[in-house]
Formats: structure tokens, C-alpha cells, sequence
């Protein structure tokens, strides 16, 4: 199993190959670790869902590397989510952070999700920052150095794919990867349809 030192090498290869890995692998911020079990793949420029398939700018500006950073952004105006980017450095790829199980600092994660089960505790992506005490500030964190860490685990022995939670650009593309039948994942919802005013 490669270590720590390992890791951005490992994350500068292509995305889609990347988000498969890092089912199993672990996600610590303090005393809260979880196991990730559901991700999903935004291939930047080649990628109408991704945040930069526009091009770069202030919001998106970690997407463009180096690989094993963590990209942090609102969603909605109030929550939080995270990636880890990858790829090779200037061009912009990450891997979406979907769901997981706390592992380690179950109380610490209870506390800040008093009203969730265990299954529902980092079942979502802004869940999942929610149960790590991850925020806005921690975009572009070395995941080696910290303090959010990533570590690799084994891979699992199956794994699912299907079209990605919520996008109206490239739905379609069947870039999300999970662990099948693990209780954490999240459920899948299509986007949905915008009003004309």
C-alpha cells in the first residue's frame, strides 16, 4: 500500500482512475477520520459539470494543481464540500469527497451532527465535511502535511458506477464510484429541472 509520500504521484494520474482508488481510503481532520465510500469525477475543461470547465478563476483556482490538495467550495451558500485534486499540475481535475463512514472520533462527529444516525453522519458531501469540521478555509490543504490528511486503503473488491448526484451539465457520464451495498452511500438524485421566470 503506497504511504503517505506516495500520494501525489499516485493523484496526478487521471482522474478517472483516480476515484476509484480512494474508496476505502481515509479522511482525517483532527480527531474525526472517515472511510470514504462513495466519490465522483470532474474532468475540468473536458467536463461541462465541472467547476472549471470555464477556465480558471478565484473559486477554482486549487482544481489547477499541484495533485493532493484539497478544493473546498460553498454549495448553496451554506454548506461545504470537498474534492482532491488530481491530474497533472495546470490542468484542473479532482475527485468529489461523497459519502463515508466515521471510523475514528464517532463522539466528536455525533456532536456536530446531533440530529443524524451513524449511517447518516458523513452520508453526503456536505455531511461529510460537516463531520470532519472541514470549512471553506481549509481549500488547498496539502493532504500530506495537514491538517487534513489522506491516506489510502485497501482497494475494495467491487465496485459501482453511475451517473454523477444532481449535475444538469454531462449527467449522463457514469463517473461516480462506490462501494456497493455499504449503508453510507448516499442516495442517488437526478438534477433538477430548472423554472423559466
Amino acid at each position: 500500500m503506497p504511504g503517505s509520500a506516495d500520494l501525489p504521484e499516485l493523484l496526478a494520474g487521471p482522474v478517472l482512475d483516480v476515484a476509484p482508488r480512494l474508496l476505502n481510503a481515509v479522511l482525517r481532520h483532527g480527531d474525526v477520520a472517515v472511510r470514504l465510500t462513495e466519490v465522483e469525477a470532474y474532468d475540468g475543461a473536458n467536463d461541462p459539470g465541472s467547476h472549471a470547465f470555464r477556465g480558471r478563476t478565484r473559486r477554482n483556482a486549487v482544481m489547477f494543481g499541484p495533485a493532493g490538495r484539497l478544493y473546498c467550495y460553498f454549495t448553496y451558500g451554506m454548506h461545504v464540500c470537498c474534492n482532491v485534486v488530481c491530474g497533472v499540475e495546470g490542468t484542473a481535475s479532482a475527485v468529489l469527497l461523497r459519502a463515508g463512514e466515521v471510523v475514528d472520533g464517532l463522539e466528536v462527529a455525533r456532536e456536530r451532527r446531533p440530529r443524524a444516525g451513524d449511517r447518516d453522519l458523513a452520508r453526503g458531501p456536505a455531511r461529510l465535511c460537516t463531520a470532519l469540521g472541514i470549512e471553506l478555509g481549509h481549500d488547498g490543504t496539502d493532504l500530506v502535511a495537514g491538517p487534513v490528511s489522506l491516506t489510502l486503503g485497501e482497494p475494495p473488491t467491487e465496485v459501482s458506477t453511475g451517473p454523477r448526484v444532481g449535475l444538469r451539465g454531462a449527467p449522463e457520464r457514469p463517473w461516480r464510484f462506490w462501494i456497493p451495498a455499504d449503508p453510507t452511500v448516499s442516495a442517488y438524485r437526478p438534477a433538477a429541472p430548472r423554472r423559466r421566470s
